[in-house]
């Protein structure tokens, strides 16, 4: 079994005096004479331009996912659940129960399993690779551990200016577990009509920020707004930093044959809609608009996000994912016509009975209709007690509306 390679050592050099300038993020800048804020290609109001998909794809014309995320019409609602592949499924557990996360992230037969198991079990009508978002910052050499309980935990938190210039960048070679397990995923996933697609992902460069700055999770991030607010200059550098190293680990996953990308930024909604487009939506920008030529569906999800939804549209996704808290047509009036959604069933519903389940899935998928493209989800991550039959119901009701 292939693991993670050791972890390069380079460093970047950071000038905590000078002014933040978007034009030298690691990733590629956010490039408004090609995508307008409405999402539409310039001069055609309302229709996006999908360019060729960089390397070799398989044929997934067929796929519904695909098709609603592209904002056309889908055979059917495309269905699929954060964290599907996870601890509600007893195989999983069985698999995982001697393993450590970053362990099992990085071995790419495990990885592959692991992110089959929902196929097979609720007939979804998309994969999503089974990772973490701190995989990359793993990978990169930053020192980083999966905490049972806890969470993500930094063995050195970064909050000064000498800290973000000691970072070491991410070399695609160290994530080359991750592609070979994408090439596994590939060959068990199929094309043509009964192919289906496989969702790479990565966390957005805020939330990632928060978990180095803090040191672990938090409630309130009281130390990243305070870096954020009492030094600009060294949070930009962080998060340009940060940008660059989620692109190149999202360049690996499309290189190696994902079919859509989604951006996680689980803490954004934690912010203000001032201090998001100020201190993060530039960074998240420079990160989609590096795909941008991939040919392959962007997703930007976070939580608590309902005030956000506009700016993160804008940011350039194609799809914007939405949590509960807020109404899928309420959600496209506030994203914008051009642009589909992701969404977005409370969790927590799911254990209501299925009455209650049927009820709020029949209201969602009515809801959905007011965007372009409606994937339908979760509003967050599929909780570890779940029924897993419940899943498997609300796949076929979704599949029969």
């Amino acid at each position: 079994m292939t693991k993670l390679a050791a972890p390069g050592s380079g460093a970047t050099t950071v000038d905590p005096a000078a002014p933040h300038d978007a034009a030298t993020h690691d990733a590629a800048t956010y490039d408004a004479a090609t995508y307008d804020t409405d999402g539409g290609e310039l001069g055609c109001p309302g229709r996006r331009a999908w360019p060729a998909p960089t390397g070799p794809r398989r044929d997934l014309a067929a796929s519904p996912f695909l098709a609603a995320a592209r904002g056309e019409t889908p055979s059917r609602i495309p269905v699929w659940f954060m964290r599907q592949a996870g601890r509600s499924l007893p195989e999983y557990r069985a698999l995982r129960r001697e393993t450590t996360m970053l362990e099992a992230c990085a071995t790419p037969e495990l990885v592959c399993e692991v992110t089959l198991q929902p196929i097979r079990r609720h007939r979804v009508d998309a994969a999503i690779l089974f990772s973490d978002i701190v995989v990359p910052l793993h990978a990169a050499g930053i020192g980083v551990d999966i905490v049972a309980g806890t969470g993500p935990v930094l063995a050195h938190p970064v909050r000064t200016a000498s800290d973000v210039a000691a970072l070491p960048h991410l070399e695609p070679d160290a994530v080359a577990p991750v592609a070979e397990a994408i090439r596994l995923l590939l060959g068990e996933l199929g094309g043509g009509p009964e192919g289906t697609p496989l969702i790479g992902f990565a966390g957005a460069p805020f939330t990632l920020a928060s978990y180095m700055v803090e040191g672990g999770p938090s409630r309130n991030h009281e130390r990243t707004k305070a870096l954020m607010h009492s030094d600009p200059a060294t949070w930009h550098a962080l998060l340009g930093h940060l940008a660059g190293i989620t692109a190149t680990f999202l360049r690996a996953q499309i290189d190696a044959g994902v079919d859509a990308v989604q951006l996680f930024d689980s803490w954004a909604g934690a912010l203000s809609l001032r201090d998001y487009r100020e201190f993060v939506m530039p960074h998240s920008a420079a990160v989609l608009a590096g795909l941008a030529d991939a040919g392959v569906p962007r997703i930007h999800f976070g939580v608590g996000t309902g005030e956000l939804l506009g700016a993160m549209g804008e940011a350039g996704a194609d799809v914007v994912g939405v949590d509960w808290r807020i109404p899928l047509d309420e959600a496209t009036r506030r994203i914008g016509p051009n642009r589909s959604v992701q969404g977005n069933l409370d969790p927590a519903v799911l254990f209501a009975g299925w009455d209650a389940v049927e009820s709020e899935v029949r209201r969602i998928t009515a809801e959905g209709r007011a965007a372009p493209g409606h994937v339908f989800n979760l509003g967050h991550g599929v909780l570890p007690e779940t029924d897993p039959d419940v899943l498997t119901r609300v796949v076929e009701l979704v599949h029969s509306l």
